[in-house]
């Protein structure tokens, strides 16, 4: 099975826009987005998806990516 690789870093850089300001305007703790940012995370509300699309002017597909021939390691 394939795995979800998290492109938030990309769309921020993109944005020019820091992981504080982010954090003040989606309302979730820096923790929280920086294991988002990274990918060290197993799922994410929707709620929180819908509001960093908001703030970053993006689309869901524009973070998430699937990748079919990378390996899940946990």
């Amino acid at each position: 099975m394939g795995k979800i690789i998290l492109r938030l870093d990309r769309v921020m850089a993109d944005r020019k826009m820091s992981l504080n300001e982010l954090s003040e305007r989606v309302g979730v703790s820096n923790v929280n987005l920086s294991k988002i940012k990274t990918g060290k995370i197993s799922a994410v509300r929707f709620s929180t998806l819908a509001a960093i699309c908001e703030t970053l002017s993006c689309q869901p597909g524009d973070i998430l990516e699937y990748d079919p021939t990378a390996e899940e390691t946990e």
